[in-house]
């Protein structure tokens, strides 16, 4: 089993988006960075967990947790012309970007936010705790992941 970090700006879609959800679940599309393509493309697996992060908010947290629940498959918002995350050097034919699917399994009562997760010494080698990281698709260790479902339960 693997851990995941995925980032998503609230204003776009939040948690409280995926919640509403038909059966709490959606694609994971729109993303177009090869390392984070390849993460989810090559090592994403069913049942893998997931860090559920809101970025660009007040103050950025960690907002819950969900499960991958569909390995990767082409991303049709890629070929689309009227969609914000049109690639022209993709198609049907020959897709460049792929998404997963995933669902939710918990809302925390109270957001983690980055600053709290700093000071955490079991978190100090986290990748979203390194300065300049900005991938929105991140591996997270299994040690880490379980950190911060401990912060969430206290």
């Amino acid at each position: 089993m693997n851990y995941w970090l995925l980032k998503t700006e609230p204003e776009s879609f939040s948690i409280a988006d995926l919640a509403r959800a038909r059966n709490q679940t959606t694609c994971w599309d729109g993303v177009r960075n090869y390392q984070a393509r390849n993460y989810m493309r090559d090592e994403m697996q069913v049942g893998d967990c997931v860090l559920f992060y809101h970025s660009s908010a007040d103050p950025p947290a960690v907002v819950g947790t969900a499960q991958i629940v569909r390995e990767a498959y082409p991303d049709p918002t890629a070929w689309d012309q009227d969609d914000s995350h049109f690639d022209e050097k993709s198609s049907p034919d020959n897709p460049r970007w792929c998404m997963v699917d995933i669902q939710l399994d918990e809302v925390f009562a109270e957001p983690l936010a980055l600053e709290t997760l700093r000071g955490v010494k079991a978190l100090a080698k986290m990748e979203l705790l390194r300065r300049g990281s900005r991938l929105s698709v991140q591996p997270v260790r299994k040690a880490e992941f379980d950190a911060i479902l401990k912060l969430a339960k206290t």
